[in-house]
């Protein structure tokens, strides 16, 4: 068992695989697929309609970003707010709680542009040695 920061690690033949590494429920919750997109355009673009919403996210499809927002409402990271109008309006924000992950996804976005090159040229390097 060793520490990095606050949290204890302890070696996966001691524990339960799934506890093994204590951010695998965060990969979980904050890195499916389609849930970085939504949140980083909700905290970027502030309170928005589902149509809104999917016309910046791009190809995602209607049935899949329903889906999405349901687990993030779930999830505690979305709120979506329904208005009893004519017609009907719904609007989705990110939540403090959801915005609280802005700075992970800061540190990201750093990460990418300082290093995603590398991982294309490391990914180049690969594909194109004979000996694989």
């Amino acid at each position: 068992m060793r520490m990095l920061g606050n949290a204890t690690w302890t070696a996966a033949s001691e524990t339960d695989p799934e506890l093994a590494c204590p951010v695998s429920p965060v990969v979980d919750i904050v890195f499916s697929r389609w849930t970085t997109p939504i949140l980083w355009t909700l905290n970027t673009h502030g309170r928005q309609r589902f149509v809104e919403l999917q016309r910046r996210i791009g190809r995602v499809t209607p049935k899949v970003l329903t889906q999405r927002l349901r687990q993030l409402e779930r999830d505690g990271l979305v709120v979506r707010t329904y208005h009893p109008e004519v017609p009907p309006r719904v609007e989705y924000e990110i939540s403090d709680l959801g915005r609280s992950l802005a700075p992970l996804f800061a540190h990201l976005a750093e990460w990418a542009a300082g290093n995603l090159d590398k991982v294309e040229q490391a990914r180049h390097d690969y594909d194109s040695d004979p000996a694989r």
